[in-house]
């Protein structure tokens, strides 16, 4: 199993959900000619996991994911609504679909915490680190997120394993949903924030702990450090600057001569 081989499933699987927006070598294909490559793809990636197991393992495996492919697809085509209503920027939904790497990191997350749910080993992790290396955005493929995910800009972008996101959430580059500690003893707790509905979250912010929940209609400026819950419908930011003075820099060093 190797990285090239997970950006050829992940192609291959976009080429089936996207087919009107698919930019491969296979464009005249049929949808029908496109489900088998990917079939095949798949079967190739899972068969080597499931050698000493059951047989049939891999056929299971591959059936139950196939069987996603249409919920995913929903998920995905209102992650990219949301990035046409929320980005003045895009211009259509094939621009995102297309270009957003925001997006093709969801996109990527999606596919992989299907997998995850079915557990999957190790495939789910090398598709979201592959989609890592292409966007700068590290979503851990067992977070819980719900419908319509906006992230725009994507780069530097972290969401944890057991974080929660809400629908209709909105995260800038730069997020940080993590924990508050990494010692050995918090594997399998809840080490991770949860996000409500509606929020929105500004490039740089830093929100941290299992038991932190930023509550629904709530913003989050901009390099805020959180630790602790937030109510529904608040909005959280620095204080301004206390000074308005803006000195052009001719004039300083007028000043400072």
């Amino acid at each position: 199993m190797s990285l090239p081989k997970i950006g050829n499933l992940l192609k291959k699987t976009t080429a089936v959900m996207f087919p009107h927006f698919a930019v491969a070598e296979n464009d005249d294909l049929s949808l029908e000619q496109r489900l088998q490559l990917l079939e095949d793809a798949f079967y190739g990636l899972v068969e080597p996991l499931c050698r000493g197991k059951d047989v049939g393992c891999a056929r299971l495996l591959v059936h139950g994911f196939l069987s996603d492919l249409p919920d995913i697809a929903d998920l995905c085509y209102m992650d990219a609504k949301a990035l046409v209503a929320g980005d003045p920027a895009a211009q259509s939904i094939e621009e995102v679909i297309l270009c957003y790497p925001g997006f093709y990191a969801v996109v990527a997350y999606r596919i992989a915490h299907a997998l995850h749910k079915r557990s999957v080993p190790l495939l789910p992790r090398m598709i979201t680190e592959y989609a890592h290396q292409k966007t700068g955005a590290d979503i851990h493929p067992g977070a819980q997120i719900g419908h319509s995910l906006a992230i725009d800009h994507a780069t530097g972008v972290v969401v944890g394993e057991t974080a929660i996101i809400g629908n209709n959430v909105k995260i800038y580059q730069g997020v940080t949903l993590g924990g508050l500690r990494v010692d050995p003893d918090q594997r399998c707790k809840k080490r991770h924030p949860t996000i409500e509905d509606n929020v929105v979250i500004y490039a740089g912010a830093t929100i941290l702990g299992g038991e932190t929940i930023v509550g629904n209609n709530s913003v989050i400026g901009g390099n805020v450090w959180i630790t602790r819950s937030v109510p529904a419908w608040s909005r959280v930011m620095f204080r301004p600057c206390d000074t308005d003075e803006i000195v052009p820099m001719r004039a300083r060093r007028a000043v400072e001569n």
